[in-house]
């Protein structure tokens, strides 16, 4: 079972828990290990909310109200140098297993089995990738990577394992594509499907019939609300919450996985919220993106609030997150690439609108509140903070950890300043617009590379002075340009990452210390 019934919890989770084959006998490992909560939002930008990632309030960030990210904040660390991948398979598969996706080469999104998503290239011929993504170690499925995953090893330490909502780890005809083959107990409306066709409970989530699952864009596991007048946002975060209950009321620690649809595309207003925004003058598709923001919000109050009444909230850590930048006006609406400014375009590009992402951690008594980190974080680092937050081992997993915990940074200790992030996408996707093309970026310092395969190009910005990315300094610092080449390119060799060809040829494109 892929569901989650709210009409009779305990019934469905005892089924639920047979279907994915989990031991019940797991005795906890400790009665003081922490409960977990990653909330986990589609495409969110760094700007999607009126908590300010940057040293003063955006015009995004006063338009939208997000009062329960705002208390995360206050009662946290909120960290302004948090990074994912451009688009959302990469960022998901790297949180699971803590490699780079250059390591683990899932470096674009999937849909179905053996299927590139990728787009032709005028120039080059783009490589072969992991286009089945992500699947339980001995599956031995072509194109994809094994792994140890992070639910796998709480799991197997006593955790209650809850995935709700987005998926998309697996491609669709998979073992990966159901969330309880890596490691959940409990699968609640996640597959192989990356979007969906509808919020809305009334058009049955994006499925054709009432009581069924269309694919590739309709929500699995939610038939009981189907008809209902309640937005998708709402439903996660119910059944989320009876899974919670169950694991509270089994005296077990939970790692809830609530990883949310909204805020990708379709944009459909929550009518719950959307007078207010209305009110503000602001054009209807606007409008209705707002009403997604506070909807993701609202699900995180509820969160908050039912961990109180549980009186769990002390020994629960909570993570808010994003897997890619934000939109920019596709499926908008409004003039092209305004709607993350300062930042320079969105979803898909590797200018600082697509990568960089809100991110805020609450730890009872090692999070004072109010703390602002500027420590580097990217995606495969949250496999080894979780699991050090929970006491838990990743010394025998069978995949190499490129990760580095940000567990230090919690209490204001920014201990990995000096470490480098390096994105690497030889791909192509869908949408038109800066910054979206196939490359490899390092960021170090202040300082950040791009390595363009098409055209053998680099761009270097000094985000200190130029978060927006206008003045390239390629030319005019040469050397730091160099420098930041070979340290990109080390790496790229060190994962044995790919690369495109030469169009019609057997012969690679440059490393970038090659290009240079």
């Amino acid at each position: 079972m892929k569901g989650w019934s709210s009409y009779n919890s305990l019934v469905v989770a005892a089924l639920a828990l047979a279907s994915c084959d989990t031991n019940n006998s797991i005795d906890v490992k400790d009665e003081t290990s922490p409960n977990i909560v990653m909330f986990l939002v589609d495409d969110l930008g760094w700007q999607d909310t009126s908590v300010p990632f940057w040293y003063k309030k955006t015009h995004f960030n006063k338009l939208y109200e997000t009062p329960a990210m705002e208390r995360l904040a206050q009662e946290g660390v909120k960290f302004t140098n948090a990074y994912a991948a451009s688009v959302c398979s990469p960022t998901r598969v790297s949180i699971l297993t803590g490699k780079n996706p250059a390591r683990h080469r899932v470096t674009n999104w999937t849909l179905f089995e053996n299927e590139s998503t990728d787009r032709s290239v005028e120039n080059i011929d783009l490589p072969q990738w992991n286009v089945n993504s992500l699947q339980p170690v001995g599956s031995d499925i072509d194109f994809s990577v094994e792994a140890n995953t992070l639910p796998q090893l709480l799991r197997e330490e006593g955790y209650f394992t809850i995935h709700t909502g987005k998926a998309h780890m697996g491609a669709i005809g998979t073992p990966g594509e159901d969330p309880c083959s890596l490691g959940f107990d409990i699968n609640i409306a996640g597959h192989g499907g990356g979007g969906l066709w509808s919020y809305y409970g009334m058009q049955f989530f994006g499925n054709a019939e009432k009581g069924e699952h269309t694919l590739p864009m309709g929500i699995p596991g939610m038939e009981h609300y189907h008809g209902k007048d309640i937005f998708l946002t709402e439903a996660l975060t119910r059944d989320a919450l009876d899974a919670v209950d169950f694991a509270v009321d089994k005296e077990k620690p939970f790692f809830l996985h609530m990883s949310h649809y909204a805020v990708h595309d379709p944009i459909q207003p929550d009518s719950r919220f959307i007078d207010k925004y209305t009110q503000k003058g602001i054009c209807d598709i606007e409008a209705a993106y707002a009403t997604m923001i506070e909807g993701v919000d609202k699900s995180l109050d509820d969160i908050l609030n039912h961990l109180d009444k549980l009186e769990v909230s002390e020994n629960t850590i909570i993570i808010f997150y994003s897997d890619n930048g934000g939109l920019s006006a596709y499926g908008r609406g409004g003039e092209p690439h305004i709607h993350n400014l300062p930042l320079r375009s969105g979803k898909g590009s590797i200018y600082e609108g697509g990568i960089r992402v809100p991110m805020i951690v609450k730890w009872p008594g090692v999070t004072s509140g109010g703390g602002i980190s500027s420590q580097f974080v990217n995606a495969e680092d949250f496999y080894p903070s979780i699991l050090e937050m929970a006491g838990v081992s990743f010394n025998n997993v069978v995949q190499e950890i490129d990760g580095e915990s940000f567990v230090t940074s919690l209490n204001g200790c920014n201990s990995s300043s000096n470490r480098s992030l390096v994105w690497h996408y030889p791909n192509r996707w869908g949408a038109q617009g800066p910054g979206i093309g196939t490359y490899s970026a390092i960021r170090k310092g202040d300082w950040k590379l791009i390595y363009w395969y098409c055209t053998g190009e680099f761009e270097l910005y000094n985000l200190k002075t130029d978060i927006g990315e206008q003045i390239d300094y390629s030319v005019a610092k040469a050397k730091k340009a160099k420098e930041l080449s070979i340290k990109l390119s080390e790496f790229l060799r060190d994962v044995n990452a790919q690369r495109p060809f030469i169009k019609g040829t057997d012969t690679l494109v440059p490393w970038p210390n090659e290009a240079i």
